[in-house]
């Protein structure tokens, strides 16, 4: 791609200013000039000038100076708003065009298109990734990217997954329009000087990311709530052999943070797969019993279910204690005890508001009181936030606006907050991160769950047979949609290893790598679990109080990494007998409703799964996978 950005850039452009890069914020001589970059990246910051035009250059050295600097630029104009309830915290409003992930603009670029994607049945619409031709992406990076960012400041941000310096960390270049996604990127990732210094005294390499809001000064039209978007011509390309990504159109986080889904999963799990190791959709935390035994668990749920409040779980059971390692991704290697080891590559959550509360995660409303970005919540007239299930009691004459800008009261048939409203906040506030969470070396993982949204037929929580039937139980996980994509909520989704959205190889492929690293020589592999919080009774009420009640399911995960609790065969896995799930202290919460494991439902589920194979995966589904379901079937057949 970036040979690409250096022919468009060369076309009969006037020669490129190379400006100190603090001169756009008024910070003086806080930064350093672009010759003093590393050559790779400086040569990747002239291709994309020279290609977007910016007014000024801005290369982001991460200091406090420049991110309040920043946060000032983006209050004056106009884009975000003071909470002068908290400290330091922000609201931004978007286009309500632009909320949330746009998956069906979201490509692979490689020369082969199996490269990227499984063959699927002919008529039935691809879920597992969509793929362009490189000569598309330079046609549509020559109808969109050339003048793009004319008035306007490019900063260049240089950043880190991982702890700088970690053997699991990779760098990243980012050049964006955006103010707003500079003070996010801040927040979530490692920023600035140590970073440039890594790729100086290192080989240089790093992702290159190229975003562009798409809309040039002086404006053609006006914006909405000041946020500047191009929705008509949204694209989000990655190009998974040349470690690039190329964003046009959104500000929104996923479409525009380029180290959190596009570099940490996307491009990560190629480079994983080429590596040996995983990059993955998953939560970390550690869980310390009353014994003080400690272990830690990686749990791959889809987007806005349940992982932030799992990471940052309060027990409800006393003498267990849970520490949050990292709340969204994984990334996961063997260490040389032949233990997979995983960092949390980011420095921050960016997470959904709705839904979350000092009854469902107080940790989190602890984390979100300082040096917070919000954005599309409700502003309350006090100078704080609501949103929907925020539940806590306004003050007497305490007015609302909802995320749209315009007065709200509770009864309004439309929300406060937009069910994908976001608080972007800094993982070191958290009350409970583990004191490993930035070891570079990783933390070591015992166990790996998966889950989603079933609200009938799945059972609160089974373990895997093995490795193998394990890699099956993840390629055959299943959700209800979320707000967090353009998909229609409540609609049920196959969404395998919660990585539907976010594969950066064909998904095929993928299941076979994680075969692999179960066949891997001396390998002490985790425990593979599933787990389903959200079982509803016939009339629809939940039958598991969830939140801190969670670690009970937790507890008997690691009793049986332990081997001291038991389990019970049934055709779908192993799951804990009447005795090894401590219940006490659950009025009306009963076993047998927790436990279903009803023959007819799990035959629709395989017929259901089978015709999905056949349709998203094809030739491409591993044998190994296939030959689980065959088994699946036997043993029900057998019931």
């Amino acid at each position: 791609m970036h040979a690409a950005i250096a022919r468009l850039g060369g076309r009969r452009q006037p020669p490129l200013a190379l400006a100190p890069l603090a001169r756009g914020l008024g910070l003086g001589a806080a930064g350093s000039e672009l010759g003093a970059l590393p050559p790779s990246v400086r040569a990747f910051v002239e291709e994309g000038a020279r290609l977007c035009r910016p007014r000024a250059i801005h290369v982001c050295d991460g200091s406090e100076a420049e991110g309040a600097a920043l946060l000032a630029q983006l209050q004056a104009d106009g884009l975000l708003h003071p909470l002068p309830k908290y400290d330091n915290c922000w609201l931004a409003r978007t286009d309500p065009r632009d909320v949330a992930r746009v998956e069906s603009r979201t490509v692979l670029v490689t020369e082969r298109e199996r490269d990227a994607v499984p063959p699927s049945t002919p008529g039935a619409p691809r879920q597992l990734g969509n793929w362009m031709s490189p000569a598309a992406l330079e046609q549509a990076v020559a109808e969109r990217f050339p003048g793009c960012m004319e008035g306007r400041m490019l900063y260049a941000i240089p950043f880190s997954m991982g702890p700088v310096g970690s053997p699991l960390a990779k760098a990243g270049v980012q050049l964006t329009d955006s103010a707003y996604v500079v003070a996010s990127m801040r927040i979530m990732t490692r920023v600035g000087a140590p970073v440039l210094r890594a790729l100086a005294d290192g080989d240089g390499s790093f992702v290159r990311c190229l975003h562009s809001v798409g809309r040039p000064l002086p404006l053609q039209e006006p914006l909405v709530s000041q946020w500047p978007c191009n929705p008509e011509k949204t694209l989000v390309a990655h190009v998974p052999d040349r470690r690039e990504i190329v964003s046009f159109g959104s500000g929104y986080g996923g479409n525009s943070l380029l180290g959190k889904k596009c570099f940490a999963l996307r491009i990560a799990s190629r480079l994983a797969r080429d590596e040996g190791w995983l990059a993955e959709h998953m939560l970390i935390l550690g869980i310390t019993d009353p014994e003080g035994r400690k272990k830690y668990v990686a749990a791959a749920f889809p987007s806005a279910c349940g992982k932030t409040n799992l990471a940052m779980l309060t027990p409800a059971v006393p003498g267990w204690r849970v520490e949050c390692v990292g709340d969204d991704i994984a990334w996961m290697k063997f260490g040389p005890d032949g233990r997979l080891r995983a960092i949390n590559p980011e420095t921050g959550f960016f997470g959904v508001a709705p839904g979350t509360s000092a009854r469902t995660n107080p940790n989190a409303m602890r984390t979100v009181r300082r040096n917070t970005i919000f954005t599309n919540v409700g502003q309350s007239s006090d100078g704080g936030v609501y949103w929907e299930g925020l539940d806590e009691p306004a003050a007497p004459g305490v007015t609302f606006t909802s995320w749209l800008g315009k007065p709200w009261s509770p009864g309004d048939p439309e929300p406060c907050a937009h069910p994908n409203s976001r608080f972007c906040a800094p993982a070191r506030q958290c009350p409970i991160m583990d004191p490993a969470w930035e070891d570079p070396e990783g933390v070591p993982i015992d166990a790996i769950i998966f889950g989603g949204r079933r609200p009938q037929g799945v059972p609160l929580v089974y373990e895997a047979f093995s490795w193998q039937h394990g890699v099956f139980v993840g390629s055959a996980m299943r959700s209800e949609a979320t707000a967090a994509a353009e998909h229609a909520g409540k609609q049920l989704m196959h969404d395998p290893f919660a990585m539907r959205p976010f594969f950066g190889y064909n998904a095929g492929q993928y299941l076979a790598h994680w075969l692999a690293v179960g066949e891997r020589a001396g390998a002490r592999l985790p425990r593979l679990f599933h787990v389903n919080w959200f079982l509803r009774d016939g009339a629809g009420r939940f039958v598991w109080p969830g939140f801190g009640h969670n670690v009970r399911v937790l507890a008997w995960v690691c009793r049986r990494v332990d081997g001291e609790a038991g389990a019970r065969p049934t055709p779908v896995g192993l799951v804990p007998r009447p005795d090894d799930l401590d219940l006490a202290g659950l009025p009306g919460v009963a076993y047998d409703d927790l436990f279903p494991v009803e023959r007819a439902f799990w035959e629709r589920e395989a017929r259901d799964l089978r015709r999905y194979f056949e349709e998203q995966f094809g030739p491409d589904l591993p044998k190994e996978v296939l030959g689980e379901l065959d088994t699946l079937e036997g043993r029900l057949r057998k019931m």
